[in-house]
């Protein structure tokens, strides 16, 4: 029988952050954000191996970080790629040398560490059910079509639009098999914006799995505050005991 296994890109450079460090490494309440976000694989119970893709230079330091957080599931730290996809496919060929091709993927940011429990338990049953599992969220605005970035040309139907986010997830054989593909005609992955995308064009069948609006990336200073707002809210709540569903989108406890 296959594993469960969290694929973890960290491979960002922190440019729209303005941080003079990789923006996984930015300290929230003492510390770094990927380790925010390993926190939620390590404790679920249904997660077995971490695989993390990393800038190379700063694969020693995401060592000491994760044996200093006591971060037990962590398979491998492989340097990242020249692409996010290149990336990624670093640590999904890590994770197929040591584990069965049933095993499923679970592929997410490492600067998206509001992630719930709840919300791995819903694509992990996704995944095994239909095949593949994408979280993704209802749109809340009105979307526009404007091709000159000058005025509007189209106002399509927000009922039908949603916005990928992550983990993104599916059969380790069958994300490997696309990549295999995908890198045999267009290495360079111009145009793959996520594994999402990537499974669509080999004619994968996508299955929605709904997430909720507080699974945030941490890309911008706005998102930093987002993100350190959450926090504090979640440990108002434990010390207080407000009710979890005052506040929409908040992280597990």
């Amino acid at each position: 029988m296959g594993a469960n296994i969290a694929i973890i890109f960290a491979g960002g450079s922190g440019a729209r952050m303005g941080a003079g460090l990789p923006k996984q490494f930015i300290e929230v309440n003492g510390k770094p954000i990927i380790i925010h976000t390993l926190d939620i694989f390590e404790e679920h119970p249904d997660i077995d191996k971490i695989y993390i893709a990393c800038k190379a230079d700063y694969i020693s330091k995401l060592e000491k970080y994760v044996q200093r957080h006591f971060i037990s599931k962590v398979a491998g730290i492989v340097p990242g790629g020249a692409t996010g996809q290149d990336s990624i496919y670093n640590a999904l060929s890590a994770a197929a040398e040591e584990n069965d091709p049933g095993s499923v993927v679970l592929i997410h940011d490492g600067v998206r560490p509001c992630i719930t429990s709840e919300l791995i338990d819903d694509v992990l049953e996704c995944v095994k059910e239909k095949g593949s599992a994408v979280t993704c969220n209802a749109l809340f605005e009105t979307p526009v079509i404007s091709r000159d970035g000058q005025f509007v040309e189209e106002v399509p139907p927000r009922k039908e639009l949603f916005t990928a986010q992550a983990p993104q997830c599916f059969y380790l054989g069958e994300v490997m098999e696309a990549h295999h593909k995908m890198r045999e005609v267009n290495p360079g992955y111009e145009g793959i914006v996520d594994t999402c995308t990537l499974m669509k064009q080999n004619g994968k069948e996508i299955a929605i799995v709904l997430g909720n609006r507080g699974n945030i990336k941490v890309t911008t200073p706005e998102d930093l505050y987002t993100f350190r707002a959450m926090i504090q809210y979640r440990e108002t709540e434990q010390v207080f005991g407000f009710a979890e569903k005052e506040v929409p989108g908040k992280l597990n406890k």
